[in-house]
C-alpha cells in the first residue's frame, strides 16, 4: 500500500519487523513507554495514520514494570501521576487505551488477544529498553516499527557519535525547517471497540486511589516529592508559568540556582508528559528578548540533542570509560593523587560534607527530586574531587542521580556527569592535582557567579529543612 510505504519512509521512524500488515488484524497497537503523553507525540501520529490508512481503529497498550533500571517509588508515583491525563488525551483523538502492569505487562499477550495489523512503538537509546524493543522484533508476527518521539531532529540522522555542541549545532539547524513544526496530532477515524472480558486498568482511572506500585517488590526507601505532580496537565501549567513570567530574562538569570528562573521541566521531558515541539515551538514565539528565546532554545535544540545523541550512539555512557582519550590519560596520570578528604558513599548521600555548597545541592536532590543545572555540575565535580577513584566517583555520581533525581536514568543526566567528570564535550584546562586537565569548580569561584550564601540558606540554614 503506497500510503504505508510513505509513512514507513518517516526519518522519525525505524521499521524494526519488516512485511506487510496483516489484513485479518483487528487494530494498530501503540506500545507505549517512553512518550508518555496524547499530545504532540510523535509515535502516535503514526500509529493512528497507520491506523487510518489501514481503516483500523487505533489503541495505545501501557504497561509499567517493576523492574525498570534504577527505578525507585519516587519515579513511579510521578509516572502514576500522569496516566489520567494520557489516557483523557488518548482517548479525545479517538484511540483506545488499554493500561495493564506487571505481571500483566505482556505485549505479546496483548497482541495475542487484540491481534494487530501492525504494531507502533517508540525509540529510547538507553541500553535495557532498546533491548526490549530488540527483543519484541525478534518475537512478534506482524510488523514493528519504532518512532523516534522525544527528540526534534530524529537520532538516526546523526550517524554517529558527535564529539561537542558546536559539531553537532550546524548538523541540526540545518535540519530545523523539515522537523521543527507542528505535529499533526491526528484523529483515529475508526472507533476501538475492546473484545469483550479484554482486562484493562483505564476502567478505573476515576478511582482515585488507583496504584499501579501495588504489591510491587519495588525500592520504597525513596519517597514520593511534594514539589512535582506528573501529568500533562501540569506541565502544560509550568510551560505557561516560564514563558510569561521566567524566559524573558532567561539568558543572564537561568544559571543563578537561587533564583526560580528554569523551567522545571526535565522531569516531564523525561517521562514524556510533554514533548520537546511543545516546548520550543511555544518559546519561539514568545514575546521576549531574541536573546533569551535563544539561550533557553540552545539548551533544548542543542545540549538536550547531544546528550541524547551521546546515549543513542556510545554503549558505555553511564562509565568513566565514555571519556575521550585526552581525559583518560590525565585522569589516570593523576589517580593516585592525594585527595584533601575522602569521602564514602553514605557520607556523600547523607550530604555530611564540609562544603555547605555541594551539602545544600544534595538535600535539594534528596528532598525535591530536582537539583539546579549548575549546581549540579559543581555537585559531580566534587565527587571526583572527593573520591579515591574516577572510575568510582563516575558509579557515585550516577547512582546518586539516577536514585533521586525526578529526571534521573536520562541522557541529560549521564552527559552532565560525563562532561563535569570525564571532560565530555570540553578541552583541556590547566593542570592541577587530582583532576589533571579536567575543568575545576571550586566554591569560591562559584560564589562569585552567583549568590550562594543565599542557595545554601534556602536549604540548609534555615531553609526548608534547616
Amino acid at each position: 500500500m503506497d500510503s504505508l510505504a510513505k509513512l514507513a519512509s518517516n526519518p522519525r521512524v525505524t521499521v524494526r519487523r519488516a512485511g506487510s500488515s496483516d489484513s485479518d488484524g483487528t487494530c494498530v497497537v501503540y506500545w507505549m513507554q517512553r512518550a508518555q503523553r496524547g499530545i504532540d507525540n510523535p509515535a502516535l501520529d503514526v500509529a493512528v495514520e497507520v491506523a487510518n490508512a489501514l481503516g483500523k481503529p487505533a489503541v495505545v497498550f501501557f504497561a509499567p514494570v517493576p523492574f525498570y533500571p534504577h527505578a525507585n517509588l519516587r519515579h513511579y508515583r510521578f509516572l502514576n501521576e500522569g496516566i489520567a491525563d494520557l489516557a483523557a488525551d488518548v482517548r479525545a483523538r479517538g484511540a483506545g487505551f488499554v493500561l495493564r502492569r506487571f505481571p500483566e505487562h505482556s505485549l505479546l499477550k496483548f497482541c495475542d488477544e487484540v491481534r494487530p495489523a501492525l504494531v507502533v512503538g517508540d525509540e529510547n537509546p538507553m541500553r535495557e529498553p532498546r533491548s526490549w524493543r530488540e527483543k519484541a522484533a525478534e518475537r512478534l508476527w506482524v510488523p514493528l516499527w519504532t518512532v523516534d518521539a522525544d527528540v526534534i531532529v530524529p537520532s538516526k540522522l546523526l550517524e554517529k557519535e558527535q564529539y561537542a555542541a558546536h559539531i553537532i549545532r550546524p548538523r541540526l539547524q540545518s535540519r530545523w525547517g523539515e522537523f521543527l513544526t507542528p505535529l499533526s496530532n491526528a484523529k483515529a477515524k475508526f472507533a476501538w471497540k475492546p473484545p469483550v472480558g479484554l482486562a484493562s486498568l483505564a476502567d478505573r482511572l476515576g478511582d482515585a486511589d488507583i496504584d499501579i506500585t501495588e504489591g510491587w517488590k519495588l525500592d520504597r526507601s525513596v519517597g514520593p516529592v511534594s514539589e512535582f505532580r506528573g501529568g500533562s496537565r501540569e506541565a502544560s501549567r509550568l510551560l505557561k508559568e516560564f514563558v510569561a513570567s521566567k524566559l524573558k530574562g532567561y539568558g543572564t538569570q537561568r544559571n543563578k540556582p537561587e533564583n526560580d528562573r528554569t523551567t522545571r521541566l526535565s522531569p516531564y521531558l523525561h517521562f514524556g508528559h510533554l514533548g520537546p515541539h511543545t516546548v520550543a515551538l511555544a518559546v519561539k514565539k514568545a514575546d521576549v528578548p531574541a536573546a533569551d528565546r535563544e539561550a533557553f532554545l540552545n539548551q533544548l535544540l542543542i545540549w538536550r540533542e547531544l546528550a541524547v545523541n551521546f546515549v543513542h550512539f556510545n554503549p558505555v555512557y553511564d562509565s568513566i570509560e565514555c571519556a575521550e582519550p585526552w581525559a583518560h590519560r590525565t585522569l589516570a596520570a593523576h589517580a593516585k593523587d592525594r585527595r584533601p578528604v575522602v569521602y564514602s558513599e553514605k557520607q556523600l548521600e547523607a550530604a555530611e560534607t564540609h562544603d555547605p555548597l555541594w551539602n545544600a545541592s544534595q538535600m535539594q536532590m534528596v528532598k525535591i527530586g530536582w537539583m539546579h543545572n549548575y549546581v549540579r555540575m559543581y555537585w559531580a565535580k566534587k565527587i571526583l574531587e572527593w573520591v579515591k577513584s574516577p572510575a568510582e566517583a563516575y558509579q557515585i555520581a550516577v547512582r546518586l542521580n539516577d536514585k533521586y533525581e525526578l529526571d534521573g536514568r536520562d541522557p541529560n543526566g549521564y552527559a552532565g556527569i560525563a562532561w563535569a567528570i570525564a571532560g565530555k564535550y570540553d578541552r583541556p584546562w590547566f593542570e592541577r592535582e587530582i583532576f589533571g586537565q579536567i575543568r575545576y569548580l571550586s566554591l569560591a569561584s562559584s560564589g562569585k557567579k552567583f549568590d550562594s550564601k543565599k542557595y545554601i540558606a534556602q536549604w540548609l540554614v534555615g531553609g526548608l529543612f534547616g
